[in-house]
């Protein structure tokens, strides 16, 4: 009995690779509008945030509109603000913070 050696027929490989090669992926979108979002929801709900700036400045107030460079913040018995996106460190909700102080209180009174 003699075996006979199977090849694969190169050229069909090739016309799948080329295939394959002429479909470029796209490009993901530069801009996702998730902060545009993010602003908005904010915005309409009132919902008092916490702007901690790079230089370690910490300020509290509700968000009255944004564009793409900087954010107003509303303050009650302060100025509003004008802030630089570029001047911020991070935002985030006022109760998140009372929230995970809380929840760190609880930690530390079960370990003790």
């Amino acid at each position: 009995m003699t075996r006979k050696l199977i090849r694969p027929n190169f050229s069909e490989i090739k016309e799948k690779m080329s295939k394959s090669t002429n479909k470029k992926k796209t490009h993901p979108p530069y801009e996702t509008h998730a902060e545009n979002y993010y602003y908005l929801k904010q915005m309409n709900k009132k919902t008092p945030m916490v702007v901690v700036c790079k230089d370690g400045e910490v300020l509290e107030g509700t968000i009255e509109w944004y564009d793409r460079d900087c954010i107003k913040i509303t303050r009650e018995n302060a100025p509003n603000l004008l802030i630089y996106k570029s001047s911020i460190k991070y935002i985030y909700k006022q109760n998140e913070r009372k929230e995970s102080i809380e929840k760190n209180k609880d930690k530390e009174n079960k370990e003790e």
